[in-house]
């Protein structure tokens, strides 16, 4: 048994004990650590683990500091950096000057857009480092830096020679990735280029590395990470170029080893059975919501207005209802309504103008998309141990 999850179970505020509750599960059915068997988490962007892999984190203690201070003669900033919510916290408190996006479209993947569409405007510096324009790109600081860069489909050519970039892909397996297609303009830079060169330029002599051999030859790139993670990397550029199917990550747990103080893979007892624990429930006139995405659709992009997973076309301005709720609340099908956000601490959130439709939800529940119905997500509405924003089980009204 292979046992398969997203955001259905990691945007709650008990994100981490519902992976552990399914890790138990697996390892008491002895589901883990041979072959077609264990959990499987599922990621939207081939490198949402990977850069993890190489050590882009905010947790310090993730990162190989001392190899990388003597490899690069400097010294690595030991304190911890922020993640979504500490960022979002902020940029809304004034604390964060500057933002340097590499993709994404940060502003509008964040709960509480309103307010932080608001605290976007007053930072001094945005910089997106973007292959398309987005709602980030519009919404900016009072200096703003757009840098168009190649996307991974475009050929990407360096000092004359054909480029190739590696990614981590879902199930933890490195591969390569060639661009197909001939770049959207003559003068678009990649993004190795542009991050050496906002290096270069910002470290001038201060730094040990060749910044402009990196960008003309990222086979050096993956030198230096085989350098920094051996255990993981070791003949990077050989086993990459060997075989079109790449290399899987090691994982201890795959052949039954287990990193733990006893040796062996541990059960870990649930300090609660809720999966959003400090939650009112039950209140009259209030459902549940969760946030969803469509077919057409892909982490904020939006292509296309055809749900085809759910029959829902022309619009995304759609909240789904379960017909007893529609019944009770007196809001016909396809009616135009508002969402207030009932969250219990002041602060108003609404998304309005949106379309009742008929759906079969769970009964007291009720769903819309995201980015949509972001506005409605409290900033302090995350996962108590990972800071995911928890967009599921959000407590709200309909008008």
């Amino acid at each position: 048994m292979i046992a398969c999850y997203g955001m259905g179970l990691t945007q709650h505020r008990s994100d981490v004990l519902a992976i552990q509750m399914l890790s138990n599960f697996l390892l008491m059915r002895g589901n883990i650590g041979k072959a077609g068997v264990g959990i499987f988490p599922v990621r939207g962007h081939s490198n949402v683990q990977g850069q993890r892999t190489v050590g882009i984190t905010e947790k310090p203690e993730l990162a190989p500091l001392d190899r990388l201070a003597a490899q690069y003669s400097f010294e690595p900033p030991r304190m911890k950096g922020l993640d979504t919510v500490a960022a979002c916290r902020g940029i809304l408190g004034g604390t964060v000057k500057a933002f340097v996006g590499l993709g994404g479209n940060f502003v509008h993947a964040v709960p509480e857009t309103v307010a932080m569409e608001a605290g976007w405007r007053k930072l001094s510096l945005t910089v997106q480092i973007i292959t398309k324009l987005n709602r980030s790109a519009v919404i900016h600081g009072r200096a703003a830096f757009l840098l168009p860069c190649l996307g991974r489909i475009e050929i990407d050519r360096q000092a004359g020679a054909k480029q190739f970039v590696t990614v981590g892909d879902t199930t933890g397996r490195f591969h390569a990735s060639h661009g197909q297609v001939e770049p959207a303009g003559p003068h678009i830079w990649s993004e190795p280029k542009i991050v050496a060169g906002l290096a270069k330029a910002t470290l001038r002599d201060g730094s040990h590395v060749n910044w402009d051999a990196w960008s003309d030859d990222y086979a050096l790139v993956r030198d230096a990470i085989a350098a920094t993670y051996p255990e993981i990397f070791a003949d990077f550029n050989t086993r990459i170029i060997a075989t079109r199917k790449g290399f899987d990550r090691p994982i201890a747990a795959r052949q039954r080893k287990w990193n733990t103080k006893s040796g062996r893979a541990n059960f870990i007892p649930p300090p609660c059975l809720s999966e959003d624990p400090d939650l009112p429930r039950r209140r009259d006139g209030i459902l549940t919501l969760i946030t969803v995405r469509s077919n057409d659709q892909f982490n904020t992009t939006v292509y296309g207005y055809e749900d085809r997973l759910r029959g829902i076309y022309g619009t995304r301005e759609v909240v789904l209802m379960h017909e007893a709720d529609m019944r009770s609340l007196g809001i016909a099908d396809g009616e135009i309504v508002d969402i207030i956000g009932d969250a219990g601490d002041g602060v108003e959130r609404q998304v309005l103008g949106f379309r009742a439709t008929r759906y079969d939800v769970p009964h007291g529940s009720c769903a819309g998309y995201h980015p949509e119905c972001d506005p409605l997500l409290p900033l302090w509405h995350h996962a108590t141990r990972s800071h995911v924003p928890a967009a599921k089980s959000i407590p709200v009204r309909i008008r």
